[in-house]
């Protein structure tokens, strides 16, 4: 349990610093993890005796998210047509079986058109503009603690329209792991999918949409200043998709015989452990501000 809070803050860190400088770096470690995801997906399913087409398919999954990265949905579109029937072909050229075809395509659509929204998410918006709460809070602190480089720091930053929106799917997301893993373990008593996942339960998915929920009001409208209803429902349909994505990956995990998709983050497994609901969230999320025009 210490070394995952340990490995928990850490990676928070980081994934803070990566949010905020957006561009480049953003892009880039998106298609790093999907490309590790990737491998962990091939090798889960190479344990059960399939393979995939694990080259194609990684070149194929670079050129979506680049796509993404620079706005060109319609050529994302051609690239993930083109790969998916380039790969039905190796069924014809490289004698691979149709459902390892199948498998192949499955893992570029479950990856690849989900850290895309990941991506397109973040170049939703980019007027730069300061937090409001963040500035009355810096005022509070130097007029009844002093000044304290922290807040005064935190009070400076920038966030533009697809900081935010990342910060409060990642909040979320977060979030809904968390209430429902200690909830669950406390009160935790009825099975919510035995036979997928054994260690979850109805009162963890409850605790999950409360605190989903509360995250998404807390963070979406009294940091960033969105409407309270919107983050509300926000919030309930994350803590609801969030969940179905872990149970996405455990029921893949359950076919191949794997515990664990990775090791890679100590504590947690690996990206597809720890990225799971986000795979789900991401897109979801995405529709959301889109349908609803909070931006």
């Amino acid at each position: 349990m210490a070394l995952r809070i340990i490995t928990g803050i850490i990676g928070v860190i980081i994934s803070g610093i990566v949010i905020q400088l957006g561009g480049a770096v953003f892009s880039g470690v998106a298609i790093l993890l999907a490309l590790i995801g990737w491998y962990e997906y091939s090798s889960a399913f190479n344990r059960a005796g399939m393979d995939t087409a694990f080259f194609l398919g990684a070149f194929t999954l670079i050129l979506i998210l680049c796509c993404a990265w620079l706005g060109n949905i319609e050529e994302l579109l051609a690239i993930l047509t083109l790969g998916s029937l380039a790969i039905f072909l190796l069924t014809v050229i490289f004698s691979m079986r149709p459902n390892e075809a199948g498998i192949s395509v499955a893992g570029l659509f479950y990856l690849g058109l989900p850290f895309a929204h990941l991506i397109m998410l973040r170049f939703l918006a980019d007027e730069p503009h300061k937090v409001e709460s963040l500035v009355n809070l810096h005022t509070f602190v130097g007029e009844n603690v002093g000044n304290i480089n922290f807040f005064e720091t935190l009070s400076n930053l920038h966030f533009d329209g697809g900081c935010e929106l990342v910060w409060i799917l990642f909040a979320c997301t977060w979030a809904s792991d968390t209430f429902a893993f200690f909830i669950g373990s406390a009160v935790g008593s009825h099975r919510l999918a035995p036979s997928i996942s054994p260690n979850k339960t109805i009162e963890g998915f409850l605790g999950s949409l409360v605190g989903t929920t509360l995250t998404a009001v807390l963070v979406g409208t009294f940091l960033f200043g969105y409407p309270i209803t919107q983050m509300a429902e926000a919030g309930v349909i994350l803590a609801i998709v969030a969940t179905l994505g872990d149970l996405v990956e455990s029921a893949i995990k359950r076919f191949t015989g794997v515990k664990d998709s990775g090791i890679i983050i100590p504590g947690h497994g690996g990206v597809l452990d720890r990225f799971d609901s986000i795979l789900y969230t991401a897109p979801v999320f995405y529709y959301f501000i889109v349908v609803s025009k909070i931006i």
